[in-house]
């Protein structure tokens, strides 16, 4: 049977060991989606790069569902596992892997049905208009796959595997990365290489991982378990429906951000488009030790070792301190050539400025939000979601106000102050219901 990692031994050393791999994951992860873009800016030039920018914010939306429903998944599994209720864990595994596959291929048709009209709303500049929406129809059309690959990966993670993931990952992004450099450099197929490039890979690694998942399950012995239970499904939608509701939140308000952005002209949205990579990169890295925080505290709430929560809680702090500061003197120092490193030439100074500027300015709070996401982990793990979305909507809201409020001043370095803003107000909160608030109560029946 599989080993409950994360219930014993010393907590830095359980928790580093644990987080490395995920962490790696994130790097080959951001390492394709970068290439997306990398490859589109460099061979098919700066419109193409805006394009792919301008349709980010409308994928993240649908991502939404997913991430959602993998934190909410994973909270669940962990608690069910840590307190060995095998037979119950599975049955939830199952549930929620159905339950994904339907409302995956709903929500699909959906975002393709409407997928000019989105566009038209965010105000998205007529000469990538095209380019836009075919990236994003091509994108959305393999939503099925990235939804069941994302529950896939929290099961792992929620059992204590950090490494099965990586495996897939790592495959999976080399794949993309020649099949970006083929479809757009070589056949010249611009941004819809780009895309499919993305759908390819996820699909084998989507296949892939529920495969070995349901291979993996079979092996831990238990009671003959539901396939699909109505309770549990109850159960998962309590948790997840909160995150969903909060990353959907967050992708609204990145979308209406977004719109502010495109007035300013298709150079403004690539040198922007580049340096929300960047910062994707690190925020997503910070999140990796944040979600293993997140089954490390899952799994003790679910074994009653609320002290050993504390501990893990305090390794952590060090941990995305630790990568943030070596995130920031990066950008700092290296800011200007990583920007330029999407971009066609130097030529596109306005681009160059653009994403140069918002990649100094956010990246001198990339301390502030590591504190947040570490003290949200730790309620999200327990299960108080709501405690959690107090703090990301707080943000959030505060965020997608003063962008608009500051841009007739700042233009879009509004953003990136707003944004700043934003994590400092929604890390004190985080840090507060930390301290203060009611989590280890939330345990799940």
């Amino acid at each position: 049977p599989m080993k409950k990692d994360l219930l014993t031994g010393n907590p830095s050393k359980v928790l580093i060991s644990f987080t490395i791999p995920i962490f790696l994951s994130t790097v080959f992860q951001q390492l394709y989606t970068i290439a997306d873009s990398l490859i589109a800016g460099k061979f098919a030039g700066e419109d193409a790069l805006a394009a792919i920018g301008a349709s980010y914010p409308v994928t993240m939306i649908f991502m939404a569902v997913s991430i959602g429903s993998n934190t909410g998944c994973s909270v669940v599994i962990s608690q069910l596992f840590g307190g060995s209720r095998i037979k119950d864990m599975k049955t939830a595994v199952s549930t929620a892997l159905i339950t994904l596959f339907a409302l995956s291929a709903v929500i699909t048709v959906a975002a393709l049905a409407f997928s000019p009209q989105i566009m038209t709303f965010m105000n998205t500049p007529k000469n990538i208009f095209g380019d836009a929406d075919l990236y994003f129809k091509i994108y959305i059309g393999g939503f099925t796959f990235l939804s069941l690959y994302n529950i896939a990966t929290g099961v792992f993670t929620a059992l204590g595997d950090s490494k099965t993931p990586l495996y897939f990952l790592i495959i999976s992004s080399v794949v993309n990365v020649i099949l970006d450099y083929v479809f757009v450099a070589e056949f010249e197929w611009g941004v819809a290489g780009a895309a499919w490039a993305t759908f390819i890979s996820q699909g084998a690694a989507c296949i892939t991982a529920v495969a070995v998942i349901i291979i993996k399950l079979k092996k831990i012995p238990s009671e003959r378990f539901e396939f699909f239970s109505f309770p549990m499904l109850r159960n998962l939608t309590r948790v997840s429906s909160q995150t969903i509701l909060q990353q959907s939140f967050i992708s609204v308000g990145n979308m209406l951000v977004q719109g502010i952005v495109n007035g300013y002209g298709s150079s403004v949205i690539a040198g922007y488009a580049a340096a929300i990579k960047l910062i994707t990169f690190c925020v997503t890295s910070l999140h990796t030790v944040a979600n293993a925080m997140a089954a490390f505290t899952a799994q003790n709430v679910g074994a009653n070792q609320y002290d050993r929560v504390k501990k893990g809680y305090r390794v952590s702090i060090v941990i995305v301190f630790v990568l943030a500061a070596v995130f920031t003197v990066s950008y700092v120092v290296f800011g200007e050539f990583f920007v330029n490193m999407f971009l066609e030439s130097t030529e596109s100074t306005k681009a160059l400025e653009t994403g140069r500027n918002f990649l100094l300015i956010v990246s001198l709070a990339f301390c502030i939000v590591s504190l947040k996401v570490v003290s949200d982990a730790v309620t999200r793990g327990a299960g108080a979601i709501r405690l959690f979305a107090i703090s990301t909507f707080a943000d959030l809201i505060i965020r997608v106000a003063l962008s608009y409020a500051l841009a007739p001043m700042l233009g879009v370095n509004a953003v990136a102050v707003a944004w700043t803003i934003g994590w400092l107000i929604g890390m004190v909160l985080a840090v507060c219901f930390y301290k203060f608030g009611n989590w280890k109560n939330h345990k799940l029946a």
